[in-house]
């Protein structure tokens, strides 16, 4: 498979994105048990500031960013993963914008986080907690 993606390290200028999809009701359905009743974040601009400042240049507890398309530069998602002490491993997670899905970009996203964490970062051990919602 041809990775038609790459990782992007976000600047603060780039928060658009973030906010976009964290006000996306397709996108952020997955989060409605928590964010009722659509999963979207409230104040995501507040959000994306925290991120900026808790996340990025944080490597390796923690990891934040963007997936970019290399033919036309679009972010299509994010990619993320942060140390769990009490677990002793690193907590990854994986988002991809609703208008971006089914077009391989997860799989993609996922082996470019698992190789920048493993490779470049020494992470020993990547955690996800998936969850299946069913209607």
């Amino acid at each position: 498979m041809v990775n038609e993606l790459q990782l992007y390290i976000p600047h603060p200028e780039d928060g658009w994105f973030y906010v976009q999809m964290m006000t996306d009701p397709a996108t952020m359905a997955y989060n409605a048990p928590w964010f009722p009743p659509d999963g979207c974040i409230p104040e995501p601009e507040a959000e994306w500031q925290w991120l900026q400042e808790s996340w990025i240049g944080k490597e390796p507890d923690r990891f934040y960013a963007f997936l970019r398309r290399k033919g036309d530069g679009a972010f299509v998602g994010d990619v993320n993963y942060h140390h769990d002490p009490d677990q002793d491993w690193w907590d990854m997670g994986i988002l991809i914008y609703a208008p971006e899905r089914g077009k391989g970009y997860g799989s993609q996203g996922l082996r470019l986080l698992a190789d920048r964490a493993f490779r470049v970062d020494g992470v020993p051990l990547l955690h996800n907690e998936c969850q299946l919602l069913v209607d």
